[in-house]
């Protein structure tokens, strides 16, 4: 087990004060100056309005030395020149555009160690996905941009190389979200890898032509793009397969996985922007097959596309079958699949409540996550519209919003307990990435938000609770070590409740790979089910709340 860290003195003085609520709010507080993380993302905003500008880019948590410490990596953009020439590919330029990697120390502050890690970047990034694609107990990341993408190796002493020439990942074109995930059930993660549109700096002019109101192009205006999927080879080397696998052309933003038919095979769901969304059956071949309209989650509730950019995929309400949440923009609500169990989904936005309360709301990283660990799973959005100056047209609408927190209450239904929450959701940014972890390891679950052109915020979970909890470290290893596709069902006497592990999902970003479950008044899980993507099962019973457990996978004799 790995040496998880006790609270330090400034994590427990970050928790105070607590207050109860009897509506089931949270209580998030701002810890990012008293965690000393000093990260502003740069988008180089110009007078051309060029797409990339207001896309802003993401963020990972995960733990790259293996001291049981959540660390941090942001994404950054590079400089762009007013007006840039067509066929320009930006590459970073000083320190203010690198992206970065924040080491987590034993007191819960952060040091910056980019440097010695060899993570500054080249180009105008915007998304990473991490997961250890060798298998060597270190993960990895992948960082995507326009122009060209970035695999950096850990090497397990505090560096990375980049290794992505002797990979076969660089890409091409506007890359965004990434997702590791083992299509093949191999034991080695491959790497699916969202690209935006067929897009480059032409001086386009769309919205009024008069001074302020100049706007950012609609992706209607370009032809959608197929994505990249690396098939992981084993050796060091990726070969690029979308077509053989059956992908489509489309204009993504954001990947989540989860075995929605429950048939072992881990399945794959693209958000789109403004076109129907798509969902790929994974055929246990090695292709798959895209569903989307099949399964009814291709359009909202009128059979309307969207502008489809965060997403999710979990089970909410505990049926055992994962459910899908995708973010889009204002006037079109925030989109709620609800798994049916017959290869189909409900669109659940107005029984569920998160129609009505995101309305006049723009999301991108969006997560499930039981906040107050009471079993149910709860939602958080990072918000913001992707037009500066909506205003102007729509007065109702905001650039600049607050975070979107959704109390699970049953039923099948979500409640807006934002306000109650602490003062963090009364803060308007432009928000864009989000990743969750609990970065304290005391059992609740933190996040940490990127916005566009502005200050990236670490938000602490200092809900309080006499609920219990248990977080769950999965080593493969006839599976992929991170487990990524493991299915767990943990049981208590109120019932079972599931999750799929995985790194992916949100925008552009990457969460901590370790499953949690709130527990309630229970002090015990009477079971731990794990379906692990080798197809081994593993029971364990009677396991203590409160701990993060390490659960290796059985080794078969």
């Amino acid at each position: 087990m790995s040496p998880y860290a006790p609270q330090s003195a400034l994590q427990k003085r970050s928790q105070q004060p607590e207050q109860k609520s009897s509506s089931g709010a949270g209580q998030f507080i701002d810890v990012t100056e008293a965690s000393g993380i000093r990260f502003v993302g740069r988008a180089s905003h110009t007078s051309k309005k060029y797409l990339p500008e207001t896309m802003g880019s993401g963020v990972a948590l995960f733990d790259f030395d293996n001291d049981g410490r959540l660390d941090i990596f942001f994404v950054n953009g590079a400089p762009i020149s007013d007006p840039t020439p067509p066929g320009t590919i930006p590459k970073k330029g000083g320190p203010e555009y690198w992206n970065r990697l924040y080491h987590q120390k034993p007191d819960g502050t952060f040091e910056d160690v980019t440097e010695k890690a060899g993570l500054q970047g080249v180009g105008y990034d915007m998304g990473v996905a991490v997961g250890d694609y060798d298998n060597d107990g270190y993960q990895d990341l992948y960082v995507t941009g326009y122009g060209g993408n970035r695999l950096y190796h850990n090497n397990g002493d505090g560096t990375f190389t980049d290794v992505t020439e002797q990979s076969g990942t660089g890409g091409s074109g506007w890359c965004t979200s990434a997702v590791w995930v083992d299509l093949d059930n191999d034991g080695l993660l491959d790497l699916v890898v969202l690209r935006y549109m067929k897009w480059d700096f032409a001086d386009i002019w769309c919205g009024e032509h008069r001074p302020g109101y100049r706007a950012y192009c609609h992706p209607d205006l370009f032809p959608p793009i197929m994505p990249l999927v690396y098939h992981n080879e084993g050796n060091g080397r990726f070969t690029e397969v979308a077509a053989k696998a059956g992908m489509k052309p489309g204009k993504g933003l954001g990947a989540s996985v989860a075995d929605f038919d429950r048939d072992g095979h881990i399945d794959l769901f693209v958000s789109n922007d403004s076109m129907t969304e798509f969902l790929y059956h994974n055929n246990g071949n090695g292709t798959l097959t895209e569903e989307g309209l099949l399964s009814e989650v291709a359009v909202d509730g009128m059979g309307n596309t969207y502008a489809g950019m965060g997403t999710d995929f979990q089970d909410y309400n505990n049926d055992g079958l994962p459910d899908l949440i995708v973010t889009n923009l204002a006037n079109q609500k925030y989109a709620l699949y609800q798994n049916n169990g017959d290869g189909t989904f409900n669109y659940a936005s107005y029984t569920s409540g998160i129609g009505g309360v995101s309305l006049l709301h723009s999301g991108w990283g969006v997560c499930f996550f039981d906040y107050d660990n009471d079993g149910l799973k709860d939602l958080i959005v990072a918000q913001g519209h992707v037009i500066d100056n909506i205003h102007l047209q729509f007065p109702d609408l905001h650039y600049r919003e607050p975070m979107l927190l959704l109390h699970n209450i049953g039923g099948g239904k979500f409640a807006d307990v934002s306000p109650e929450s602490g003062e963090i959701f009364q803060e308007r940014w432009a928000g864009r990435g989000l990743a969750r972890g609990d970065i304290d390891n005391d059992g609740r679950v933190d996040v940490v938000v990127t916005t566009n052109d502005g200050p990236a915020y670490v938000v602490r979970n200092v809900t309080p609770s006499d609920n219990h909890w248990i977080t769950l470290l999965l080593v493969g290893h006839k599976s992929n070590r991170d487990a990524i596709g493991a299915v767990i069902k943990l049981t208590t006497s109120k019932g079972p409740q599931w999750w799929t592990v995985s790194t992916g999902g949100s925008y552009c970003s990457s969460s901590d790979k370790r499953a949690h479950f709130g527990l309630g008044s229970d002090t015990v899980a009477t079971s731990i089910e794990i379906q692990w993507p080798s197809g081994i099962h593993q029971v364990l019973h009677q396991v203590k709340s409160d701990q993060i457990l390490r659960i290796d996978e059985p080794v078969e004799t």
